[in-house]
């Protein structure tokens, strides 16, 4: 099912509207996939120009790569229905701060809290939230660098503030959330603690492992 089946079928569910209310509604949803499109590919344009002026300037690109991704209509509409608000795209916009989300994986450590800094320093950005969950990473391991940055957007009517959430992380991070992720996806029974013990050493021993990479690297460049 596509998101354009999906949003008409969902809200004709739980709203009782009219077929010219629904497709307003609809049109809204579209508007709004439109918009936080187009706030995630200015993020990630300005991440391509760093990379592209870090390899310029240091004949190295601190970033391996760049995913975007915008929430499906499904996602949006199950995170609205579980906290309890309107299904509408003005309440996604005003109580969901990560329908346009950016991953970027680096080399090192040192590489996120750089690009972090750049992100910073821009003017028409601004950050909102910031959650270092490498220096505070959580109770199962998980290490990334979030922040919640607001993106101008510009319409042909208006100028638009729209958050896009990016999530900064080392291959070795990547790693270890993307097989911790399908892992925990792959059973819908209890995983044993002893086994979310396991998982937590392996993100210790990646962290690790992250820290003395960065420092052969930085011992290389030092001869």
């Amino acid at each position: 099912m596509d998101d354009s089946t999906f949003y008409m079928e969902k809200i004709s569910e739980i709203i009782p509207v009219q077929q010219e209310q629904l497709e307003k509604m609809f049109e809204e949803f579209l508007e709004l996939d439109h918009i936080y499109g187009s706030a995630a590919q200015t993020v990630e344009t300005q991440l391509h120009i760093y990379d592209n002026e870090f390899s310029m300037r240091f004949q190295r690109d601190p970033i391996h790569s760049i995913e975007s991704r915008i929430k499906s209509g499904q996602s949006i509409m199950g995170k609205l229905q579980r906290k309890g608000l309107p299904l509408t795209a003005r309440s996604a916009r005003q109580n969901l701060m990560d329908i346009a989300g950016i991953r970027v994986v680096c080399y090192y450590i040192d590489d996120i809290y750089a690009i972090a800094e750049l992100l910073d320093r821009r003017d028409d950005f601004e950050v909102v939230k910031v959650k270092d969950y490498i220096k505070d990473p959580k109770p199962s391991g998980y290490r990334s660098l979030h922040m919640i940055l607001m993106v101008p957007v510009y319409t042909a009517r208006e100028r638009l503030e729209v958050p896009v959430e990016v999530q900064i992380r080392t291959i070795a991070m990547d790693f270890w959330a993307s097989l911790e992720h399908q892992l925990r996806y792959k059973t819908s029974s209890h995983v044993p603690d002893y086994l979310k013990e396991e998982l937590r050493e392996l993100a210790g021993t990646i962290a690790d492992t992250d820290l003395r990479m960065q420092d052969i690297y930085q011992q290389i460049n030092d001869l």
